[in-house]
């Protein structure tokens, strides 16, 4: 366990003999330590989750020094921005407007004006959990036995695209067709964790 600036802690526990398991608050921290980490801290890989970072192939003890030295209200350097172009057309789009008090067009213009950060990846291959979204929103209350590829859901305050069509219960606002995961590509993941995202309605 490690000091992180003034009334913050980081707390950090050993996962065997060659990796390093950080707890902070919340997505946005472990995105940031994660970040921040790159170039820092002696690990093979460093894995972002919701509230968790993970440092595999390290020495625990030498990481969990590194860590220490984290201030979690560093500013996260910016990423890569990428475009989505999405048809906000899906099945859950006026009736989650509606809940939300607001028109399916106002909800859009909201949702596609935010610049959202990829927080983590998880769930399926090249499914990222991206952070800014305006809303907290609920799961359906009976997850479909099938969402498309290329479906655009929102869940609590995050936004997901469906890389492959699988059950899920993310309130789905509309499709694209960017291919999120490509495992011929250099970098699989269309959107690793700190790539910056704008929807862009189409």
């Amino acid at each position: 366990m490690g000091p992180v600036g003034d009334t913050e802690r980081v707390l950090t526990r050993p996962v065997g003999a060659r990796a390093l398991l950080a707890e902070v608050a919340d997505a946005g921290q472990a995105l940031s330590l994660a970040l921040w980490a790159r170039g820092r801290v002696s690990a093979v890989e460093i894995v972002p989750a919701a509230c968790t970072v993970l440092f595999d192939g390290c020495s625990p003890d030498r990481v969990a020094e590194q860590v220490a030295a984290w201030e979690p209200d560093a500013e996260t350097p910016a990423g890569e921005l990428v475009e989505i172009p999405v048809a906000y057309d899906g099945p859950d789009l006026e009736s989650l407007a509606q809940s939300l008090g607001l028109e399916a067009d106002e909800l859009v213009a909201a949702h596609s004006a935010a610049e959202h950060v990829v927080a983590f990846c998880g769930f399926s291959p090249g499914f990222s959990y991206l952070t800014g979204s305006c809303w907290e929103v609920p799961r359906l209350s009976t997850p479909r036995p099938r969402v498309e590829a290329g479906s655009v859901g929102l869940a609590g305050p995050f936004t997901g695209i469906y890389p492959t069509a699988s059950p899920g219960g993310w309130q789905v606002v509309g499709h694209t067709d960017a291919l999120l995961w490509d495992a011929a590509r250099v970098e699989p993941a269309l959107l690793p964790p700190g790539t910056r995202v704008r929807f862009v309605a189409r």
